[in-house]
């Protein structure tokens, strides 16, 4: 992890690279193609629905309006990846926890080498069929049954399957795109529902801004600087890191006596990036996936009625509650991503060590500590952009960007950035290659 003092590819660079190397220019064009595929697939209808009433309940509910936009306008036009890639990330969370509950997991992940992440990997695989499963069951009760044209039991089995497989395909398109494309496939997937749905929202905000006259126009102007700040904001800590300083020990190889070099151990500052936001968003979809299957009357079914009507988004107990979830996967991604023991390992094993901490044991907890201090700093930026913006939306009243909010700003702005690092390392690999053949 200790890096050095390199040149970042300029923009010219980058360009000519995508359109020049053949490894880049492919891996584009293969990510570019899935993400087409996946789009198309959201506007294969679903049979036996009244499309017109089920888009204008949609339209009247904040919550599946939220939903909408993480499916890409899939639920609205009732398309067969309405799920999207939903049910992965709920079963990505799940496995995660279950890894870090369960020591059998926990030792496949960490000493089993890749054939124990293929095979939590495959598990994960599982567990996102039978996620999708209930989740396609349950939406199809609850959200699409109402608007069915021959509500029956015929109905309710073919959109459960519909959905179920449309769900399953794309998790495989995710993986594809982060095997053999540019970035992680679940957020570019997310990445490019959201700018899909961006539209019709930014269309329905300029009418509603036309017909309400100056004193609207101007709130929307106010709302639209917040979320200009936020993206500066966004890209600021994104791009935050925490250099502690490296010092490797003079040592002597043969006749040649190498000196004392000084680099830097780069920690950033929101170590999950744009993770945890989508992992708690995912979270807060949950109870009303689950109601569907309590649909009727009972202790159960109200419970979950009521848990759905209290997080409601936009409502305090939602922003609290939201605010806590980020505040766990922020913490709990870091740990999965940053072990400061390997860390501290690591170094004595290069001979290098951070000046004025002892190596070993000394070095691992200034590095946990660290960790902690930016986990927290970089949590609590996360809350206030998912939270800043929803506070200005309804004092202003502007509700047209229903849906459209601070979490997908910050998602759209990280997966930008982590997906040009990206593009950018590769870059930096072909400028290698490039000096070894000559």
């Amino acid at each position: 992890m200790v890096v050095s003092r390199e040149k970042t590819p300029t923009a010219q660079e980058t360009f000519m690279q995508m359109a020049q190397a053949a490894g880049l220019r492919g891996r584009l064009l293969v990510t570019l193609g899935l993400l087409v595929l996946v789009r198309f697939g959201v506007f294969i209808p679903i049979p036996g629905i009244d499309r017109a009433a089920l888009s204008q309940g949609i339209q009247n509910s904040p919550f599946l309006g939220f939903l909408d936009v993480f499916a890409g306008g899939g639920l609205s036009a009732v398309g067969i990846f309405a799920l999207g890639i939903l049910p992965y990330i709920n079963a990505s969370i799940i496995m995660q926890l279950m890894t870090a509950a369960i020591p059998a997991l926990e030792e496949m992940q960490k000493n089993d080498g890749e054939a124990g992440r293929r095979k939590i990997s495959q598990i994960i695989r599982y567990v996102t069929v039978g996620w999708a499963a209930l989740q396609s069951f349950g939406i199809t009760l609850q959200i699409l049954r109402p608007y069915a044209v021959d509500p029956g039991f015929t109905f309710v089995l073919e959109t459960t399957l519909a959905l179920t497989a449309g769900s399953v395909f794309v998790m495989w398109i995710s993986e594809l795109i982060t095997e053999k494309g540019l970035g992680n496939g679940a957020s570019l997937l997310i990445f490019v529902n959201i700018v899909a749905v961006l539209p019709r929202t930014l269309g329905n905000t300029i009418e509603f801004a036309q017909a309400g006259g100056r004193a609207v126009i101007a709130k929307v102007i106010l709302l639209l600087l917040v979320f200009l700040v936020m993206i500066i904001g966004i890209v600021f800590v994104q791009e935050g890191t925490r250099r502690i300083p490296i010092v490797s020990a003079r040592r002597q190889v043969g006749r040649k006596l190498y000196r004392e070099r000084t680099s830097y151990l780069p920690l950033r500052l929101n170590q999950g990036g744009v993770m945890p936001i989508i992992f708690a968003s995912a979270v807060l979809v949950l109870p009303s996936s689950l109601v569907g299957f309590a649909s009727g009357e009972g202790a159960f079914s109200d419970f979950l009625v009521s848990v759905t009507n209290f997080l409601q988004p936009g409502k305090i107990p939602y922003v609290i509650f939201y605010l806590t979830l980020i505040l766990f996967f922020s913490y709990f991604y870091a740990s999965l991503i940053v072990n400061p023991v390997d860390m501290s390992q690591n170094l004595k094993k290069m001979g290098s060590s951070i000046p004025g901490i002892r190596p070993g044991r000394a070095t691992s907890e200034y590095l946990e500590k660290v960790i902690n201090r930016l986990t927290l700093l970089g949590a609590i930026f996360l809350g206030l952009v998912a939270t800043v913006p929803t506070f200005v939306e309804g004092a202003t009243g502007v509700t047209t960007l229903q849906g459209f909010g601070a979490t997908s700003l910050l998602i759209l702005v990280g997966v930008a950035i982590d997906t040009a690092k990206q593009i950018q390392t590769y870059v930096i690999s072909q400028r290698y290659e490039g000096m070894v053949k000559q």
